[in-house]
C-alpha cells in the first residue's frame, strides 16, 4: 500500500506516456500502421539532427567529467579548507537542477554579444570574442552552456566513489615503494573506472535529453533532435506529431541503452565500496 502513489505515479507520467510515444510511432495521423515514420529517421536532415546531438552531448559530458572529477578531487583529497567541500556540494545541487529558459537567459546576458562578459573583455583587454568565431549560439556555445549544469552534477555523483576509495590501500602501495603516479595508475583509476564511465554515460544522457535550454538558447538555427521534435509536434510548417513520435523513441533508445550502461558501470563500482 505504501508504494502505490509511486507506481502510480510512474504509471501515469513515465509508462503510459512511453507507451503513447511508441504506438504513435508505427502510426499515421489517421491511425493506421505503417513503418514511414521509422523510415524518415534515416533521412539525411534526421541523421544530421542525431549526429548534432550526439557530438554535443559527447563533448559537454567528456568536458563536464574531466573538469567535475578533477574538482571533486580536490574536496575531497586535496587538503583544502572544510568549508569549502559543503559549499561546493550546496552550490553544485542547485545548479545542477537550474536549467531551461532561465539558463539561456544567464548566459545570453553573460556571454551575448553585448553581455557583460563579453564587454568587460572588449572595454578592460580590447578583446572581442565574437571577432575570433565564438557564437554562443553555436555548437560551442550550446555546449559551454550544458556544461554549466553538467559539472556539477558530475561533482555530486563522482564525490561518493572519491570517499570510497580506502586509506588502507594508498598506505599500502606507499609502504611498498608505489609512488603517488603509480597508486592512481594502479589502484586508484583502474577503480574509480566503472564511476567515471557510467557518470559520462549519465552526463551524456543528461544532454542529449535537453530541450529547454537549447531552443530556448539558440531557437531553430541549431539542428538537434529535441528542437526537430518540438518542430514535429508543435510547429506550423514540421507539423508531423507521428514523425515527433518517431524521434522521440529513437532518442529513448540511445538515452535507455546510456542509461542501462550507467547502472552496469555502477553496479560494478559498488563492488569496490562494500
Amino acid at each position: 500500500m505504501g508504494v502505490t502513489p509511486f507506481f502510480a505515479f510512474a504509471a501515469l507520467f513515465l509508462i503510459v506516456p512511453t507507451l503513447t510515444l511508441v504506438v504513435g510511432a508505427f502510426q499515421t495521423p489517421s491511425g493506421e500502421p505503417t513503418l514511414q515514420n521509422i523510415q524518415d529517421l534515416f533521412t539525411p536532415q534526421i541523421m544530421a539532427a542525431y549526429s548534432i546531438s550526439i557530438q554535443i552531448s559527447i563533448a559537454s559530458a567528456g568536458l563536464g567529467a574531466v573538469i567535475g572529477f578533477f574538482l571533486a578531487y580536490a574536496i575531497v583529497h586535496g587538503g583544502l579548507p572544510g568549508w569549502i567541500r559543503p559549499s561546493l556540494v550546496t552550490f553544485s545541487g542547485v545548479a545542477s537542477n537550474f536549467a531551461g529558459i532561465p539558463l539561456a537567459f544567464a548566459f545570453i546576458a553573460t556571454l551575448g554579444r553585448v553581455g557583460l562578459v563579453t564587454l568587460f573583455l572588449k572595454d578592460a583587454f580590447d578583446v572581442n570574442i565574437y571577432s575570433y568565431g565564438f557564437n554562443l549560439l553555436s555548437f560551442w556555445g550550446l555546449t559551454i552552456t550544458y556544461l554549466y549544469f553538467q559539472i556539477p552534477l558530475m561533482i555530486l555523483i563522482i564525490t561518493p566513489a572519491l570517499d570510497g576509495l580506502k586509506t588502507e590501500w594508498r598506505e599500502a602501495s606507499a609502504i611498498l615503494g608505489a609512488s603517488n603516479w603509480q597508486y592512481w595508475r594502479h589502484i586508484g583509476l583502474p577503480v574509480l573506472a566503472p564511476s567515471i564511465l557510467g557518470c559520462f554515460l549519465l552526463l551524456f544522457a543528461n544532454a542529449f535529453g535537453a530541450i529547454a535550454t537549447a531552443y530556448a538558447l539558440t531557437g531553430s538555427s541549431l539542428n538537434i533532435v529535441p528542437i526537430l521534435l518540438y518542430a514535429q509536434i508543435r510547429g506550423n510548417v514540421l507539423y508531423n506529431p507521428n514523425l515527433g513520435y518517431a524521434l522521440a523513441v529513437g532518442m529513448i533508445v540511445i538515452t535507455g541503452c546510456s542509461n542501462l550502461l550507467y547502472l552496469w558501470l555502477r553496479a560494478r563500482a559498488e563492488r569496490w565500496q562494500r
